[in-house]
C-alpha cells in the first residue's frame, strides 16, 4: 500500500472539517491582526516621542547655558543625530512593514470569513456544497496573501503579454 492509500493521510471532508478550516483562518487572522495592531501603535508612539525629542534636545543643546561643562554640551550633540538616527530607522521600518494597513487588513479579512462561515452555519444541511465552500474559503485567504506581498512588496504579478498584436 503507498503512502497517499494510507488512511492516515486521507481526510474527510465534511461539515466538521470546513468549520474547523474556517476556525482556524479565522484564528490565524485576528492574530495577525493583533501583532500588526500592537506594532503599528508602538511605531507611532514611538515615532512621536523620538521626533519630539530631536527638537526638544537640538534646541537645548543650542542655548547659552549648556556651553558649559564641555561634557553637557558635548552630550547633547551626540544625543541630537542618535535620536534622529534611531527615528530614521523606525520610519524605515514602519514603510518598509506598512503594520498600519496590514491590522486593517487583517481585520477585514477575519471578518469576510467569519461572515462567509456564518452564511455556511445558515444554509440548510442538504443544500450545503463542502467543495464550494473550499473554494470560497481558499479564495479569500489567496487573495489576502496577494495583497499583502503587493502591500509589504509594493509589487505586483502581472501576466507578460502575448506577442503577434495586431499592428
Amino acid at each position: 500500500m503507498s503512502d497517499l492509500e494510507s488512511p492516515k493521510l486521507i481526510k474527510v471532508i465534511d461539515e466538521d472539517y470546513v468549520l474547523n478550516q474556517y476556525k482556524s483562518k479565522i484564528d490565524y487572522y485576528w492574530s495577525a491582526s493583533s501583532s500588526n495592531k500592537k506594532a503599528f501603535k508602538r511605531y507611532r508612539t514611538w515615532t512621536i516621542i523620538l521626533g519630539s525629542l530631536v527638537t526638544l534636545i537640538s534646541s537645548i543643546s543650542a542655548a547659552e547655558f549648556l556651553q558649559d561643562p564641555a561634557w553637557v554640551k558635548n552630550t547633547f550633540s551626540v544625543a541630537t543625530p542618535i535620536i534622529a538616527a534611531t527615528l530614521t530607522v523606525i520610519s524605515g521600518l514602519g514603510q518598509n512593514f506598512h503594520w498600519g494597513s496590514t491590522w486593517r487588513d487583517m481585520v477585514i479579512n477575519a471578518t469576510r470569513l467569519e461572515k462567509e462561515r456564518d452564511r455556511f452555519l445558515a444554509t440548510k444541511k442538504e443544500k450545503r456544497d463542502l467543495e464550494k465552500e473550499l473554494d470560497i474559503l481558499n479564495s479569500i485567504v489567496l487573495e489576502e496573501t496577494r495583497n499583502f506581498f503587493q502591500r509589504v512588496l509594493d509589487s505586483e504579478i502581472k501576466p507578460k503579454e502575448q506577442d503577434g498584436s495586431a499592428g
